[in-house]
């Protein structure tokens, strides 16, 4: 690993006294990989019977473990969505505390996905998550990810902060706050990060996040819950902030985190100064303490009452054109109709209780496909959303060479009857294919196929 700055070295060095040394040993071993099973696909049960990722449990999350495979973005398992790659403590954050099935949440800052994703699988049917990203490239990256886990009731938006509060102010019952940060919690993961990093970086990074915090307010419920998390260790990013956060807002509280955090992360940092007498129940994560990299939460509680106020202006939804039906009539065993609605000239499936206005959205619920001229050109997102729902399915072992061919971008032979199908491997969809006298014509997205399949 590169030398890290010394400025740096003298700030965390005040920060953690003798376990300084510990601190540096850890930078010098390898990044903990970890992954988490995709609860919307398939079930923690079904997965633990095809598992050859690594077994070894995540103790605060309930379907994480620590990955032991090399290239497992290569499997098919992980082209069908069954699980999302993600560093072991970026995934507490979003444990922090119970999530309710019917909520509204808002991720602020949410590519490239995982806790984005993490939050959903916490989410029922009745709930909706708001996955915004700022800079449009990781937006579509954050977008694919979304896509690749075939999540329902989902919506990627591409803004500012600020932006977002003009459009759903007092809408959410939980917001993530995973504020950009000065990174000092990657250096071993990332070695930019220790070239980036500068005390001057800590302080626009602190100005930024307490700017970020405040949009957060104005977008939450009364009521309601926001997660702040940084990769960072800087007092100025974390206990500092939150405790100038709330002299301003007496209406919020700092609560304490679900007990499987607590331990294995450590109590946040009194410092001279600070005017919360509880900062304790914020908590960091430390590489020479748990399995991971590093990590910062904190809970903040609003103790307003919660009116069941409902912010959301019904619109005249768009008529269906009959194609979309007949469409889907065609391919899915059954479809919510009411569910059906058309999104900037799409035909999307999202629940009929959420109103997402025009021209807001990067990607809104499931994208069905495009309306050609009589006809419809079903969306990669279909077929990943909907898969397990389609009348045509195809089979594939995870092994086979006909999956390896259908992931390079080949037609296979079928005997699958004429019409739209989905690839599956365990029951879990990996694409599409339109079938036509015994042959499956790949619709598998070219930027996603394998290079070569050796």
């Amino acid at each position: 690993m590169k030398e890290l700055p010394k400025a740096f070295e003298e700030r965390i060095k005040k920060l953690l006294g003798n376990d300084f040394g510990a601190y540096i040993k850890a930078l010098g071993e390898e990044p903990v990989k970890a992954f988490r099973v995709n609860t919307d696909k398939i079930s923690l049960e079904d997965f633990r019977k095809i598992n050859i990722f690594g077994s070894e449990k995540i103790p605060y999350v309930e379907n994480g473990f620590y990955l032991d495979y090399e290239k497992a973005g290569n499997h098919p398992f992980h082209h069908a969505g069954m699980f999302y790659i993600q560093e072991p403590a970026a995934m507490a954050p979003a444990e922090c505390i119970d999530i309710k099935p019917n909520w509204k949440i808002l991720d602020m800052c949410a590519a490239p996905g995982g806790k984005s994703t993490q939050l959903k699988n916490k989410l029922g049917e009745q709930g909706l998550l708001i996955s915004n990203e700022i800079i449009s490239s990781r937006c579509k990256i954050l977008t694919g990810n979304i896509e690749r886990l075939g999540l329902h009731n989902t919506v990627t938006t591409c803004m500012d902060t600020k932006k977002l509060t003009k459009i759903f102010p007092n809408t959410f019952d939980l917001i993530m706050c995973d504020a950009p940060c000065s990174g000092e919690g990657m250096f071993r993961k990332e070695e930019i990060a220790i070239d980036e990093w500068s005390e001057e970086n800590v302080r626009m990074c602190a100005e930024r996040q307490a700017e970020i915090l405040e949009n957060a307010v104005m977008l939450l419920k009364d009521g309601g819950y926001i997660i702040y998390a940084t990769c960072t260790f800087s007092l100025e990013e974390n206990e500092m902030l939150i405790d100038s956060f709330l002299q301003k807002h007496p209406e919020f509280e700092l609560i304490p985190v679900k007990e499987e955090v607590k331990m294995h992360t450590v109590d946040g940092i009194l410092f001279e100064g600070c005017k919360t007498e509880n900062i304790s129940f914020t908590r960091r994560f430390y590489p020479h303490i748990s399995k991971g990299e590093g990590q910062f939460m904190a809970v903040l509680h609003n103790k307003n009452e919660n009116y069941g106020f409902n912010n959301s202006r019904p619109e005249q939804k768009a008529k269906i054109d009959k194609t979309v039906t007949d469409f889907l009539d065609d391919t899915l065993i059954d479809f919510d109709k009411s569910s059906i609605q058309m999104y900037n000239g799409n035909p999307v499936y999202l629940s009929p209780d959420f109103n997402i206005p025009k021209g807001t959205a990067f990607s809104c619920g499931v994208t069905i496909g495009e309306i050609k001229k009589n006809y419809i050109q079903p969306h990669h997102q279909f077929f990943m959303a909907m898969g397990k729902n389609f009348k045509r399915k195809i089979e594939l072992d995870a092994e086979s060479i006909e999956i390896k061919r259908y992931l390079h971008g080949e037609e296979i032979d079928t005997d699958c009857e004429n019409g739209w199908a989905v690839i599956t491997v365990n029951g879990c969809s990996v694409g599409g294919v339109k079938v036509v006298g015994g042959k499956a014509k790949n619709h598998y997205p070219k930027g996603l196929r394998l290079k070569n399949i050796k």
